[in-house]
């Protein structure tokens, strides 16, 4: 089951016996997690039939007799096990799995790992209940991450305010959210989306020497652009790493080496190659494939590589990051 689909399910009071949420990615993990807390059991029946664990504070006979025990004037019990990868010996809960009580609702809150699908406990969780795979997001879908969190709040945010939130924040999850939380405070209550302008003022992130705008200098190959942003990179090097420009230009030509196998190349071709929600991030791949052929996509995936290593210091005892920066711009571009 989907993320939205078992949040929906928890949202109408459609619960399961038991729940293993599992994966590297602990945002969507919490966010169900919470999501049963704040539903299964009313506030005024929380401190009879509401039980809070930890893994490596219990042990798993201790959570069997608690989930085999009943409810106490109430439909349900709710059994939560925090950090349950602390949890020693957790595939003997495949014991309780043969006969769950339907009044029990069991919650496995396991992080930063999954729990190995080839044993029984898994399967005996998969059979009864529901197993959900929290999975890191890469890099190049942040921004449609950002965007649809962004209209969940009944706001909007263009595809560069997106981005440059994805360069500055990454790929953690809840830092990204904490920090779109802190922009909705600060829009306006005459607008409705979350602005360069905006991002700029709260963040400290220029609007017009950023990523977004150098990856955008680079497709159109408009180098005295992509110079001008690489000179204020060297300047504000703190808000500008040079490892982050890297990446953001390893996973644009990446992702282009892709759309020269798609079928369809136009922008909703493109879109639906590389799994976005919308044609409009699509964009730019469709111009790249005009500037920059399979071939020079290749040699551009190569010096990336080259110049991520000489950043970190490999055949390179002394460039500095900004000249090293303008040299890669230069090669890519000719």
């Amino acid at each position: 089951m989907s993320f939205e689909q078992i949040k929906k399910d928890i949202v109408s009071r459609k619960f399961h016996p038991i729940y293993l949420l599992m994966g590297d990615e602990p945002y969507y993990i919490d966010d169900l997690t919470n999501a049963i807390l704040e539903r299964v059991i009313p506030e005024t029946e929380r401190d009879f039939n509401q039980t809070i664990l930890y893994g490596s504070e219990t042990d798993v006979p201790t959570v069997i007799t608690l989930a085999r025990s009943f409810p106490m004037m109430s439909d349900h019990q709710l059994i939560v096990v925090k950090e349950a990868q602390g949890l020693k010996k957790i595939e003997d809960l495949e014991i309780y799995l043969k006969n769950p009580l339907a009044s029990t609702i069991l919650v496995l809150n396991y992080k930063n790992g999954t729990i190995d699908k080839r044993k029984k406990l898994y399967a005996g969780i998969e059979k009864c209940g529901v197993v959900f795979e929290s999975k890191k997001i890469p890099d190049y879908k942040m921004p449609a991450f950002i965007t649809s969190f962004v209209s969940t709040k009944g706001l909007g945010i263009d595809q560069k305010s997106a981005q440059m939130l994805t360069d500055y924040l990454g790929n953690d999850l809840s830092k990204v959210v904490n920090e779109v939380d802190k922009l909705l405070l600060s829009i306006p209550p005459s607008e409705k989306r979350i602005t360069a302008e905006l991002i700029e003022s709260n963040i400290g992130i220029s609007k017009d020497f950023n990523n977004y705008e150098l990856l955008k200098a680079v497709v159109e190959k408009n180098t005295f652009k992509a110079n001008q942003i690489a000179d204020y990179f060297e300047k504000n090097p703190k808000n500008n790493p040079l490892i982050v420009t890297l990446v953001v230009l390893f996973n644009f030509f990446s992702n282009l080496m892709i759309c020269y196998w798609a079928k369809d190349k136009s922008e909703n071709g493109i879109a639906a190659e590389l799994g976005f929600r919308n044609s409009f991030q699509a964009k730019d791949y469709v111009l790249a494939l005009k500037g920059y052929n399979a071939f020079k996509t290749m040699q551009i995936m190569s010096l990336l590589r080259t110049y991520d290593a000489k950043c970190k210091g490999v055949d390179n005892p002394s460039t500095p990051d900004g000249e090293l920066l303008r040299e890669l711009l230069f090669k890519i571009m000719h």
